[in-house]
């Protein structure tokens, strides 16, 4: 059975979506995205219903508890529970937070890897292994961190090339991360942005945060994507081409046509630099 490619724009598929995009029609949408953590050992009726989205829609699956970068060994039990799932439901697209999360027990948040050349080297080989398991290339997501890693060598950037290099693995770029980290952080988003790998993107996120004070803002997922976001999304666009990308949104949600009408900016977007740049599908399968 063929995997079908996501391209387009997408929203991350929540429970409470299932009943009203199934009632009103979910053609504005091109593919969904799930986390299997939430899905794997779901039966029953909640599984019927996903079954209903995935035989009729591409999907994206999100890792959340990888821990690529955790200093436990990579669960390989896990990482196969996942690769059944993703041939299960012909789901072309795995990608994780290049990030950890566990330390002997899961942690419930994602924390930065020390940007040095041992970590490299050891994220590296793990996300190799991770691909040998799943026989398919993966994405790392350039995740949103708080608090610098106490021993550092290199700068986020740098760090992010070279385990994207030595992995030779694809990038899954949140814009609304980047722009998280540029702000509490000091760098320029799109001076970042410039400087990345366009030829590893595949998959891309846009999403909302909240502000903590005058000095720091989070990545929630609850709020509405801020204009700097938006225009980091365009400039990816004109960059690099057009890619999959998803509307991230796990608070706070808003009616359905809030949400279908955030997923046609990205469209409309899209759209604008589509006679300049390529427009590009993502598949995971193969190429091991």
């Amino acid at each position: 059975m063929d995997t079908p490619c996501v391209y387009g724009a997408g929203l991350g598929l929540r429970r409470e979506l299932m009943l009203p995009l199934r009632a009103a029609g979910s053609s504005a949408i091109d593919f969904f995205e799930i986390s299997p953590e939430n899905w794997i050992d779901v039966g029953g009726r909640s599984a019927g219903e996903l079954r209903w989205f995935t035989e009729r829609f591409p999907f994206v699956a999100h890792g959340l508890s990888l821990s690529l970068g955790g200093p436990a060994p990579l669960d390989e039990g896990f990482v196969r529970r996942i690769k059944a799932f993703l041939d299960a439901h012909r789901i072309a697209l795995y990608t994780e937070h290049l990030a950890y999360c566990s330390d002997g027990a899961h942690l419930y948040d994602l924390l930065p890897i020390p940007f040095t050349e041992e970590a490299v080297h050891y994220v590296a080989a793990r996300i190799r292994r991770t691909q040998d398991v799943l026989e398919r290339r993966i994405a790392v997501e350039n995740a949103s961190y708080y608090v610098q890693a106490p021993i550092s060598e290199m700068d986020e950037l740098s760090f992010l090339k070279a385990v994207l290099e030595e992995a030779d693995c694809d990038l899954h770029l949140d814009v609304n991360n980047l722009y998280v980290n540029g702000f509490n952080h000091g760098y320029d988003p799109r001076e970042f942005l410039l400087g990345l790998p366009g030829d590893r993107i595949v998959y891309l996120h846009v999403a909302g945060h909240d502000w903590d004070g005058p000095d720091l803002i989070i990545d929630t997922h609850g709020r509405p994507v801020a204009d700097p976001v938006w225009e980091l999304l365009a400039t990816a666009y004109e960059t690099f081409g057009i890619f999959p990308t998803a509307l991230e949104r796990d608070f706070n949600l808003p009616a359905l046509g809030n949400l279908l009408a955030k997923v046609s900016r990205i469209v409309g977007l899209q759209r604008a630099c589509c006679s300049e740049q390529p427009k590009r599908a993502a598949s995971g399968g193969g190429g091991l």
